[in-house]
């Protein structure tokens, strides 16, 4: 009897691209999730779960997301400042104003595990305000997300 045995990928063996996404009227959710798995390497035929096999992802224009319903009024994002009563909280429409680029990265880091490699992963995201960025060295491919 023939039984196959299953590919385990090795450090040097992992192929990883750069892409850039354009984040103009993308709704945040979709967004994440579909660069979650980008950043797993889920989409690869050589994907390992206890591997770090992803690729790289540079989010431009992450100010013209989208939210549905009614969460820029309601969705809060919170963070504590380590002194004693120090809960402080923005609602999302806030957040915009002040750090656009913690909506999609709070929002990816929530679709990531949350292991050590998950911590990884996330270390391979960039997102940055407007449409330039710092990665031209690297070059980067156009991914069409929807």
């Amino acid at each position: 009897m023939y039984t196959q045995k299953s590919f385990s990928a090795k450090k040097e063996e992992i192929d990883r691209k750069w892409w850039i996404v354009d984040a103009t009227d993308l709704v945040v959710g979709r967004l994440a999730t579909q660069v979650a798995d980008l950043l797993r390497g889920k989409s690869k035929p050589t994907f390992t779960p206890n591997q770090e096999c992803g690729d790289y992802v540079v989010i431009t224009n992450c100010e013209k997301v989208k939210f549905t319903g009614k969460k820029w009024s309601d969705k809060k994002y919170y963070w504590h400042t380590n002194h004693v009563g120090g809960i402080k909280f923005r609602t999302a429409k806030d957040q915009l104003e002040k750090h656009p680029e913690l909506i999609v990265m709070n929002a990816v880091k929530g679709m990531l595990p949350k292991t050590t490699i998950g911590r990884k992963q996330l270390t391979k995201l960039k997102v940055f305000v407007g449409s330039e960025h710092t990665h031209d060295a690297q070059k980067p491919e156009e991914k069409k997300l929807s």
